[in-house]
């Protein structure tokens, strides 16, 4: 193929869709400010876990098909796959988008394609164009066609961190224009790999669709967090609960754990309550419970080395789901943190199998390590999982003994019984 693609932002999203593309035949120039991420690329290395994007990577690399660099290239086609945090008051921080749109302005020449693929608020596409046209008053990016138009889509991501390669192929994907043609320029380039049908729609109605389908999920999770607080309080098992409730042909409760994390679910919803905060009551109270659920882990973990000397912690899992080394607003991570902190007394055990070294967040908490599962089942006074990660649903209940466990995402629920 011809058309050159520049992939802006080489994160768990960005990489991915710049290896399947280079598979397929693009030649793709992937963009970040990292020095780690672009070494790794052009190392034919990947920089975090994600199963099965290390073969994509090393043979897009290995054919020349794929090359990382930390300038944005001229090209057909951008692709933005950049964070969009929080700002004050849980509005959408678009600085990141905004600097990417900056770096590829002075490349433009009219006829290019660009594609934002950030989670991003209502109107942060038509954002992104205003401000090229802003800076380059003689491009248009409202036009049928044009030779100095540049078409504006939004698609956003519908992938699962840990089946990422797999997702992006299989998985439907919904793609808005700010004009058709845009929109349809946009589906060409994702149906080079994408098996899955593309809807086309406008490019607000797609970032309502992408914050939409998290939310959902958001208030279902903190339907079940809410849901396993009360069941303890009377007695029974929330897991055991939800799967006879989920019987019901037209029932379908998600799982409870230590709360919500992810660059997604954690965040999307917010960015729905402060666009339109007088009408997003139900959106904002799920957010308030998912978030409140930490702190009621925390107390039960404190609660049970009260008036205990030096006691030791195991605090299993610092990833924000299972099998990966995503701790992006990570509830675990921020239970570790804070029982350190809240118990300056005790030593926190960090277990996380996906990683070899403790993360920005939690350096500088002298009373926490990382530790082997080992190790911490042997030492812990009380043992919090946290995390569903394969090896520790290896670990038999029995190996526990008599020490006490707070068991988030009911592991051994089954065995203790």
């Amino acid at each position: 193929m011809s058309q050159r693609v520049a992939v802006i932002g080489l994160g768990y999203i960005g990489l991915p869709t710049a290896a399947i593309l280079a598979s397929h035949g693009y030649q793709v120039l992937g963009v970040d400010v990292s020095d780690k991420h672009v070494n790794a690329v052009n190392a034919g290395q990947i920089p975090f876990v994600e199963p099965d994007l290390g073969t994509h990577v090393a043979g897009a690399v290995s054919q020349g098909l794929l090359t990382a660099q930390k300038d944005t290239p001229k090209a057909d086609i951008y692709i933005i796959a950049v964070p969009t945090p929080f700002a004050e008051g849980y509005q959408a921080d678009l600085s990141y988008i905004d600097a990417a749109t900056d770096a590829l302005l002075p490349q433009l020449q009219g006829g290019e394609l660009v594609i934002l693929e950030s989670t991003s608020p209502p109107g942060a596409t038509q954002h992104l164009a205003d401000r090229i046209t802003a800076a380059r008053p003689e491009l248009t990016t409202d036009q049928a066609g044009g030779e100095r138009n540049v078409d504006v889509a939004h698609c956003p991501e519908r992938v699962l961190p840990g089946r990422v390669m797999v997702e992006l192929v299989e998985n439907d994907r919904i793609v808005g224009g700010l004009t058709p043609r845009a929109a349809e320029r946009a589906k060409e380039l994702y149906s080079s790999f994408c098996r899955g049908e593309i809807f086309l729609t406008d490019a607000v109605t797609a970032e309502m669709a992408k914050l939409t389908e998290n939310s959902f999920r958001d208030v279902n999770i903190a339907f079940a967090n809410e849901l396993s607080i009360i069941a303890e309080k009377v007695g029974i098992d929330v897991f055991e609960l939800i799967e006879l409730a989920n019987k019901h042909p037209r029932v379908n409760i998600l799982q409870p754990g230590p709360g919500v994390g992810g660059h997604c679910i954690a965040v999307d919803p917010w960015f729905i309550v402060s666009a339109v905060p007088e009408h997003a009551r139900l959106i904002r109270t799920a957010r308030e419970v998912n978030d409140s659920k930490p702190e009621y882990v925390i107390s039960k973990v404190l609660g049970h080395i009260e008036g205990k000397d030096a006691p030791v912690i195991a605090a299993l899992g610092l990833a924000f789901k299972p099998d990966i080394d995503d701790m992006r607003e990570s509830p675990a991570l921020e239970i570790a943190k804070s029982l350190a902190e809240r118990a300056p007394g005790a030593t926190v055990l960090a277990v996380e199998p996906n990683i070899e070294e403790l993360p920005a967040r939690l350096h500088g908490t002298s009373n926490l390590r990382l530790a082997t599962i080992e190790e911490a089942l042997t030492d812990a006074d009380v043992v919090a999982l946290l995390v569903d990660h394969r090896e520790f649903k290896a670990v038999a209940a029995d190996q526990l003994g008599s020490t006490p466990v707070v068991d988030t995402r009911g592991v051994w629920r089954s065995e203790a019984k």
